[in-house]
């Protein structure tokens, strides 16, 4: 399997290099991350063939509150992204994967501005919304 995506993307995050937070995850958070790209993410960049440009993974507590982020947040257990596939709006990718057939947790616009996405292995609830 050709991977697309690295671990180091999803904890990338230039909020906590500003304010010099420490955004590594425990082994459950990689664990999760690695599930996430190779059950979900990898499986809609080939299905899709366009690039994603991610804007959050994996957050910290810290991190994650200063962000302003939910307390119960998937992104804190590495299980979710926010990004966007280049060429696509917010809506055009929403509606391209909730018709993939990829497995999914929760598939949010958040905002016309970005997807969010999660996967929880074994719990995934197809759960598509809008956040506005």
């Amino acid at each position: 399997m050709n991977l697309n995506f690295k671990i180091s993307e999803l904890i990338h995050s230039d909020k906590a290099i500003q304010h010099k937070i420490n955004n590594m995850p425990d082994i459950n958070s990689l664990d999760n991350m690695l599930n996430l790209i190779v059950y979900c993410l990898q499986p809609l960049r080939d299905k899709i063939g366009k690039p994603f440009d991610i804007s959050s993974g994996y957050r910290c507590s810290q991190l994650n509150k200063l962000v302003g982020g939910k307390s119960n947040s998937q992104h804190l257990t590495g299980q979710a992204i926010d990004f966007k596939i280049r060429g696509l709006t917010v809506s055009q990718g929403i509606e391209l994967i909730k018709n993939s057939g990829i497995e999914y947790d929760q598939l949010l616009d958040e905002y016309d501005k970005w997807i969010h996405l999660s996967f929880n292995k074994g719990k995934n609830r197809k759960e598509v919304k809008r956040i506005r």
